[in-house]
């Protein structure tokens, strides 16, 4: 962390105490050290296959997933949903969904578990949406008084939002104790816990105050949290942009981590524009959130939202880095500190599964982790290269089309490809 996100940091401890006494945790996978690789178990069409259905697709792929090396994977929103991704939740207690039916669920997250990686819930929480009409939440029951004054449906009885307002639903008033906070934590730790979950993605942060989402993180006793904080990225103020992420957190009182925005945009500009002294910063680190608080950070190069889904093009497609570019972007995340994600349609639709898993095998053998030191070699038009000292051994790895290799003796190439290449000490 700088000098100003550790200041707040303190400020957040402090005021932690006084609101949530004893409770504030940090979650164990991201309280550094930490070797856990994230797969994102689904894209945007996911909620699309029907035979088999998305859970027993999942479900086929468990061994070979494990011994890729995962820790960690993400699956899609498990609840009822009036869109079929699970993004427009609608009764949370009912886990039947367009990814399959709640046995199905139950049965794929136990095979995961029983393989030794963990099981991280998508919590969408933030907003929620009628069972028949815009208003009428059922299961559980919850009345017009957890719903935002300035909702789309001009019917809401609660408090003012704490943050950004969602057009696609019900804004929820989280300062609302008796249905929407105990409503929530009854749903993770009653309907979700049971299916095996222990760890978190929580959607569209922006939406409600920092504050809630540790204060649920807390009571679900998350192994892992990570938040999606997803913010415009100004190129010209990338530390106001980390800052925020740092400042998410701190608000959470670190009790959940998040999404790494700033190195993902950094890595889109010089993956398609050659930028890549972008990646570093003036203190010569990482410049992206995993330069100032990499136990915290979780980097991907691509997800449901911002990439394409099964093949270039199709999908969200919001933000995606270079078709031809994805290696790089594994290269560099999976080399860093911070916890990396791999995308799902990466491994299986792209038949990147063998170059992805050479870049896994080498940050396992070198015990690189979540707080691993990087030397930044060069960072240049055309050119980023790094040093990365991992618990047993070092790596060091170049992206870029211009040629690099490490200095001195005993490195031995590990894997490579088009302008990537990472090499161990």
């Amino acid at each position: 962390m700088n000098k100003k996100s550790s200041i707040s940091v303190m400020l957040a401890i402090g005021t932690l105490a006084t609101s949530l006494g004893a409770t504030a945790a940090t979650p164990p996978a991201q309280s550094g050290n930490s070797q856990a690789v994230l797969l994102q178990g689904f894209h945007w069409n996911s909620s699309g296959y029907t035979n088999p259905r998305w859970y027993n697709v999942l479900l086929n792929n468990v061994g070979d997933l494990k011994g890729m090396g995962f820790t960690h994977v993400w699956l899609p929103p498990a609840s009822d949903s009036a869109a079929s991704q699970g993004y427009l939740p609608r009764q949370l207690n009912n886990l039947n969904s367009a990814y399959g039916s709640s046995a199905e669920l139950t049965n794929v997250v136990r095979a995961f578990t029983n393989n030794g990686i963990k099981a991280v819930a998508d919590v969408v929480v933030n907003h929620r949406v009628g069972t028949t009409g815009w208003s009428d939440f059922t299961n559980p029951n919850w009345t017009l008084h957890t719903i935002t004054p300035g909702d789309d449906c001009n019917c809401g009885l609660g408090n003012p939002d704490t943050g950004i307002e969602f057009g696609g639903g019900r804004d929820l008033d989280h300062t609302n104790v008796g249905e929407v906070q105990n409503g929530i934590v009854n749903w993770l730790n009653y309907t979700l816990k049971p299916v095996g979950f222990s760890g978190m993605r929580v959607d569209y942060v922006r939406g409600f105050g920092a504050s809630y989402v540790g204060q649920y993180a807390n009571a679900f006793n998350a192994e892992f949290c990570v938040g999606e904080l997803w913010d415009n990225l100004d190129l010209n103020n990338i530390d106001g942009h980390r800052q925020q992420i740092m400042n998410w957190i701190n608000g959470t009182g670190n009790s959940c981590g998040a999404f790494d925005f700033t190195s993902k945009g950094l890595l889109n500009d010089a993956l398609a524009n050659g930028n890549y002294w972008r990646l570093k910063d003036a203190s010569n680190k990482p410049a992206g959130a995993i330069g100032w608080w990499p136990a915290m950070s979780v980097t991907f190069v691509d997800n449901h939202d911002t990439g394409p889904s099964e093949s270039c093009g199709n999908g969200q497609n919001h933000w995606s880095v270079p078709c031809g570019s994805v290696m790089q972007g594994y290269a560099y995340v999976l080399s860093h500190p911070g916890i990396p994600t791999v995308y799902y349609p990466h491994i299986y639709n792209w038949n990147l599964k063998t170059p992805i898993a050479a870049l896994m095998a080498a940050r396992r053998a070198a015990g690189v982790h979540s707080t691993s030191p990087v030397t930044i070699n060069t960072a240049v038009q055309g050119l980023y290269a790094a040093t990365i000292s991992g618990n047993t051994r070092q790596l060091a790895m170049k992206i870029g089309p211009n040629s690099w290799s490490p200095s001195g003796s005993g490195w031995v190439l590990q894997t490579s490809g088009a302008n990537y290449a990472v090499w161990m000490k």
